[in-house]
């Protein structure tokens, strides 16, 4: 009779369809009791999404906080004793890391500011198990990212910016908060590289005022990877702030690729050369005048072509350097691949045997007059290089629109 019914009282409530409940021994301590709500709300994220919440940068901030609170209940015995009899999903088993980091006691605001969001809740109007107003500024601000289902339309873009800076065309700068990148920078069109993804700014909303006072928007972000996310412009320049690879990439023929002289700031990053050969090679020898092997080194020059003529890629002879031009910020790789395509219907066809008799088949050496070299370094300085091609028949650059073989 421990729940207060003799057993003919619990033999008719039996009969009436009513289940008799036994009185709990002990009541469950505040802990226990907040142990269980927060694992109840992961129970029900898994029964939502169908899958355990996970770690990472670049998912809902409700997801990370429940992985981490999961990663900390696996890992403390007395809580896995206690879920034991709840845990109907098999949550538990998964591994039991040690996560000396985190407190036992922390909150899920604490726990929030970790997972690198400012938690602003308030001690008299915080309420348990219900999400903070840092949780529900945090959502607002992160967007989660879905599926682009008009990706079709955005990845001719990707991968002609993708193109663009392979070839040098563009160039990706790092973002410095010091620097003042402001969201005033971040316009339709424009892309970052942020989470190891490149994001296009499809869309920029209305301007509107935010709670600070300061002035915000509402962005359409697309990712190379075939998701988007809709989120303020305040939360796009933190991400990029946060994100110590983040990057910009630029404009086509933004500027300079490089110059003659460094600004402030500036970081040599090599030179371009070009060689002309003294190998007695008849080809060699009856184009002397107008074959140049054209590179790009980040050391120097004499000391690259000191071995020359132990080197198939020099023709397996002296050569002699006939003009330099320096440059910065720019990935030598990058450009040296842009010149050698801008050249490529003037390479030169050759096959010679190196040291060892083994036939090799030298890329870098390109009939081309001094002078042409010349323009294509103008056309590079003005950004205006990707817009041409070499026509041998004139021996000039001419615009891509322009028929090969004509005069202007």
């Amino acid at each position: 009779m421990a729940n207060g019914f003799t057993d003919d009282d619990d033999a008719l409530l039996a009969e009436l369809g009513v289940e008799v409940e036994a009185k709990k021994e002990a009541a469950r301590t505040p802990r226990e009791e907040r142990i269980i709500a927060g694992f109840e709300e992961i129970q029900r994220f898994v029964e939502q999404h169908g899958n355990t919440p996970r770690h990472g940068e670049g998912l809902d901030i409700f997801e990370r906080l429940y992985a981490v609170r999961l990663d900390r209940l696996r890992a403390q015995p007395d809580s896995r004793a206690l879920l034991g009899p709840l845990d109907h999903q098999g949550l538990l088993n998964g591994a039991a890391p040690v996560i000396a980091e985190i407190p036992d006691d922390i909150s899920d605001d604490e726990l929030l500011a970790q997972l690198g969001v400012d938690a602003e809740a308030d001690d008299i109007t915080a309420l348990h198990h219900v999400r903070s107003a840092a949780e529900k500024r945090a959502a607002e601000e992160i967007a989660n990212r879905e599926r682009c289902e008009d990706f079709d339309r955005f990845k001719p873009l990707f991968d002609a910016a993708q193109a663009d800076i392979d070839i040098g065309a563009r160039i990706t700068q790092p973002i410095r908060k010091d620097a003042g990148f402001l969201k005033t920078d971040i316009r339709a069109g424009e892309f970052f590289i942020l989470g190891g993804q490149i994001a296009y700014v499809a869309e920029v909303g209305k301007p509107f005022k935010a709670p600070n006072g300061e002035m915000d928007a509402r962005l359409r972000v697309i990712y190379s990877n075939g998701t988007e996310s809709n989120l303020l412009l305040r939360s796009l320049q933190r991400a990029l702030y946060k994100d110590d690879a983040s990057r910009r990439v630029s404009e086509p023929n933004a500027g300079p690729l490089f110059a003659g002289e460094s600004d402030d700031g500036d970081l040599a990053s090599g030179t371009i050369y070009v060689l002309r050969s003294k190998s007695e090679h008849p080809t060699v020898a009856a184009n002397r005048e107008v074959l140049h092997k054209i590179g790009v080194t980040g050391g120097d020059v004499a000391r690259r072509i000191a071995n020359a003529k132990l080197d198939a890629t020099f023709l397996l002879a002296d050569v002699e350097i006939v003009g330099t031009y320096t440059l910065y910020n720019i990935n030598r790789t990058k450009l040296e691949n842009l010149i050698h395509r801008i050249f490529d219907p003037a390479r030169l066809d050759i096959e010679i045997k190196d040291r060892f008799g083994n036939p090799v088949i030298p890329r870098e050496w390109f009939l081309v007059p001094r002078f042409v070299i010349d323009d294509a370094v103008e056309k590079i300085r003005d950004g205006t290089i990707t817009d041409h091609v070499y026509d041998p028949a004139t021996a000039r650059l001419v615009h891509q629109n322009e028929k090969l073989g004509e005069r202007p």
